[in-house]
């Protein structure tokens, strides 16, 4: 009864909260997100009232749902896009993505260092900063490009490649920040080789199966006599190549993303996969995207506004000017565009709730301890950092917007 009463109002709000972002010509997401800042907001002014929504981002059933949500993001995402259209722009989006990593890793470094006072655990917060500035939330640039309709096009393409690519870099990254935070020491050789061995050895054998098997499944699809067989087969697909991505150690929406790019117009006929992709972007659209969307701004924490609001304004200027300069300054110099490369940065900005995991693994781990007793800048880092999370994904679809304004050269295809 708790989860259906959870559902109800988190989806009245973010319905509500996207209807009127849309008719104010904003992406729906913002609209997501501000339902779950204010309802945020109201719940922690009056958590009495409300004990159930209270205690909603620590619930297990729902942070269930919301990677549920992620999981159908990333496999239309994979659907929506071209397998040998990413492929022909993967170099460019690696470089992209390459940039759009360091720089935010060693910006975010540098000024972490500067801000932070000395302590047995100052490299370690350093490097968390580092770390939560140079990730970036796949499920929240391939929404903002849906609702823009700016997906399959170069840019959108080069966004969501990169971005992918960014999470591969962020996953060794995060092997090491683990390793840091539970040892005190830096991983060795043998861990990162075998950490790269295992992202080969997934995508050797997702690309394979997509390319040979999944095409001569076919002809077992069109003569299935069950209803919505189709869906029912590209869930099947998606969550084997999940499950795939979780035994190899990575994360699970690798291989909805690579699950949706190889189901395609060639494994079915064109009206059943469109109708297919149809389903999938109602359940998207309907229901677990503005859950999820929710659920980030459910998470801002205000406090760290009020006590180190410096500190809070500029680490939001790092994390977007390092995507800025790293991801859109390659993309520039590949020959993007101006705009498109802005529009590039711009959307490998927004962190969502990756970075509010890799805040939480800091958190448990005892990141924030020292020094004793913690100054305001220490005490408040976890909550700079969810602000960070909050802010990008907030203004980016804004940015985004005005980016990719009058782009008439870049239209899908």
């Amino acid at each position: 009864m708790e989860l259906l009463y959870i559902l109800l109002v988190l989806l009245v709000l973010t319905r509500l909260g996207g209807e009127i972002a849309a008719r104010l010509g904003q992406p729906t997401l913002v609209g997501e997100l501000v339902a779950g800042i204010a309802l945020g907001l109201v719940v922690a002014q009056s958590s009495g009232l409300f004990p159930v929504l209270a205690d909603l981002p620590d619930n297990e059933v729902f942070l269930a749902i919301t990677d549920l949500a992620i999981f159908f993001l990333m496999l239309f995402a994979g659907i929506e896009l071209k397998p040998r259209e990413l492929a022909e722009g993967s170099m460019t989006a690696f470089a992209v993505a390459l940039g759009g990593f360091l720089v935010p890793l060693v910006s975010g470094f540098g000024f972490a260092w500067l801000f932070l006072p000395d302590s047995e655990l100052k490299l370690v917060q350093a490097l968390f900063v580092g770390t939560a500035l140079a990730i970036t939330a796949v499920p929240v640039a391939v929404k903002i490009l849906i609702d823009l309709n700016q997906l399959d096009t170069r840019t959108g393409r080069t966004i969501v490649s990169a971005a992918i690519f960014d999470d591969v870099l962020s996953l060794v990254l995060l092997a090491v920040l683990l390793a840091v935070v539970r040892t005190g020491t830096f991983p060795g050789l043998a861990d990162l080789l075998a950490l790269g061995a295992r992202i080969l050895v997934f995508f050797a054998i997702t690309i394979v199966l997509g390319l040979y098997l999944v095409p001569r499944l076919r002809p077992l699809l069109e003569r299935a006599w069950v209803a919505e067989f189709e869906l029912s087969a590209v869930l099947i697909m998606a969550l084997a190549y999940a499950v795939l991505a979780e035994w190899l150690g990575l994360h699970f929406i690798l291989g909805a993303f690579m699950a949706g790019l190889f189901f395609n117009r060639t494994t079915i006929d064109e009206s059943r996969f469109e109708h297919v992709k149809t389903q999938v972007s109602g359940i998207n659209s309907g229901f677990l995207g503005p859950v999820f969307f929710a659920s980030i701004g459910l998470h801002l924490d205000l406090i760290a506004l009020a006590q180190v609001p410096l500190f809070v304004v500029l680490l939001v200027l790092v994390a977007f000017g390092g995507k800025l300069l790293g991801a859109g300054g390659i993309a520039w110099g590949l020959g993007l565009g101006a705009r498109g490369a802005t529009a590039v940065g711009i959307a490998m900005s927004g962190r969502g709730a990756v970075e509010l995991i890799i805040a939480d693994i800091a958190l448990r781990g005892g990141v924030f301890s020292a020094p004793q007793p913690p100054p305001p800048v220490v005490e408040n880092l976890y909550s700079a950092v969810v602000v960070v999370a909050v802010a990008t994904t907030l203004l980016t679809p804004f940015l985004l917007r005005r980016a990719l304004a009058g782009r008439g050269d870049d239209a899908p295809g």
